[in-house]
Order: C-alpha cells, then structure tokens, then sequence
C-alpha cells in the first residue's frame, strides 16, 4: 500500500511540473478530444457488460423473474400490517 501512495504521489508531483513547463502546452482541438471520451466510454461499457453477461448479471430488469411477494420485503423502519400479509 505504501508503494501505490509513493507512486501516486510521485505522478501528482510530475503532472504539476510538466502542465507548468511550456513545451507540453499544446493546443487540443476539442471535437477530437470529446470523441476520443466517448470511444473510450463506450468500449469500457462493452468489456463490463460482456464481464456481466459472462456472470449471469443483468443490470437492467426487463424481463427478469419476479416471484411476487416471496421477494417483497418492508422497509426497515416501516410499520408491519396487521393483516399478516
């Protein structure tokens, strides 16, 4: 743990003294850079539904087995019914 800390501090201390130097100020045209985001978003996102898939994980419930009040429970805190239901 000790190592990741030194790490991370080591490349804080690094970004700082190359965004104050003048030679790594380039100009990013912006349209590129925000295309660039969303290549990147949308190929994590794939890799983590395919890694949810693979675990039988649906993140999204349509069409998902419900059982009906087998899995209802009440809110914790919430007052029980009197009619034992």
């Amino acid at each position: 743990e000790f190592k990741f800390w030194y790490k991370s501090a080591q490349a804080v201390v690094v970004a700082i003294l190359l965004t104050s130097s003048r030679i790594f100020d380039l100009p990013v045209f912006w349209p590129i850079l925000l295309a660039y985001f969303i290549l990147l978003f949308f190929m994590t996102m794939k890799n983590q539904i395919q890694h949810m898939m693979k675990h039988n994980y649906v993140p999204i419930n349509w069409g998902k087995k419900t059982y009906g009040d087998l899995t209802k429970m009440p809110a914790a805190g919430a007052p029980r019914r009197k009619d034992n239901k």
